[in-house]
C-alpha cells in the first residue's frame, strides 16, 4: 500500500513539472507581442526599491519598453549605454526609457554600474513582465552552460527561480492608450533596436 501511495504521489508530481514546463518556451516559440495589441499592465520593483506600474508611467507619455538579458551580457551592456547616451532625443520625444530583466536587484546594480544608466530598470520577478510579453524562452543546455561558465551568468541564483530562462532582447513603443505602436523583435541577441529607429517611431 505504502508504494502505492508513493507511486501516486510521484506521478502527480510529475504531473505538475510538466504542466509548468507548458510554458516554458524556446527561443523560436516566443514571437512577442504584435504592434496593435493592448500593452498588459504590470508593476514591478526599480533599481531603488520603488514600485512601478505602467498605468502610472503612461500618465507622463509614452514608454519605451527594453528588455534585456543581465549585466553579464555584454551586448545588452552596450545597448542600455547607448540608449542612456541618447535619452535626451528620446526625451525630446516626450517619451520614457524602462529596462526590464529577470535579475535581482542586487544584479541591476551591477548594470548600473557597466552602463550608467540613468532610466528607469525594472526586476521582473518570476518572468512575470517577459512572459506577458511573450519574450520569454528557455535557452538550451549548451548555451546555458556558456552564459553561465564563460560570461557568469549564474542565472539559477541571479533570478527569482531555478528555470534559467531569459528574455528576447525585444523592444516595444507604448503609447498613452496602452497600444503598442513599435516594436523590434529579433530572436538573434545580437541585433538591438537602434536609437534612430526609436526616435523616428516616436514621431510619427
Amino acid at each position: 500500500m505504502k508504494y502505492i501511495i508513493m507511486a501516486i504521489f510521484s506521478f502527480s508530481l510529475l504531473g505538475n513539472v510538466k504542466a509548468q514546463d507548458q510554458n516554458i518556451k524556446s527561443v523560436n516559440e516566443a514571437v512577442g507581442l504584435e504592434v496593435g495589441a493592448k500593452a498588459p499592465l504590470f508593476e514591478a520593483i526599480d533599481q531603488n526599491g520603488k514600485k512601478q506600474n505602467l498605468d502610472e508611467l503612461l500618465k507622463e507619455g509614452p514608454v519605451v519598453v527594453v528588455f534585456y538579458r543581465g549585466q553579464w551580457c555584454p551586448i545588452c551592456n552596450r545597448h542600455l549605454d547607448t540608449l542612456n547616451d541618447s535619452l535626451d532625443a528620446i526625451y525630446a520625444k516626450g517619451a520614457r526609457v524602462v529596462a526590464i530583466s529577470p535579475e535581482k536587484p542586487e544584479k541591476i546594480q551591477k548594470t548600473i554600474e557597466k552602463t550608467n544608466a540613468s532610466f528607469t530598470l525594472l526586476f521582473d520577478e518570476d518572468y512575470r513582465i517577459s512572459e506577458s510579453f511573450d519574450v520569454a524562452f528557455l535557452p538550451d543546455f549548451a548555451t546555458r552552460t556558456a552564459y553561465n561558465t564563460d560570461l557568469g551568468a549564474n542565472l539559477k541564483d541571479a533570478h527569482s527561480d531555478e528555470s534559467q530562462r531569459l528574455p528576447i532582447p525585444a523592444t516595444f513603443i507604448i503609447g498613452q492608450d496602452r497600444t503598442i505602436i513599435w516594436r523590434h523583435f529579433d530572436p538573434n541577441y545580437k541585433n538591438r533596436a537602434a536609437v534612430s529607429d526609436i526616435v523616428n517611431a516616436l514621431s510619427q
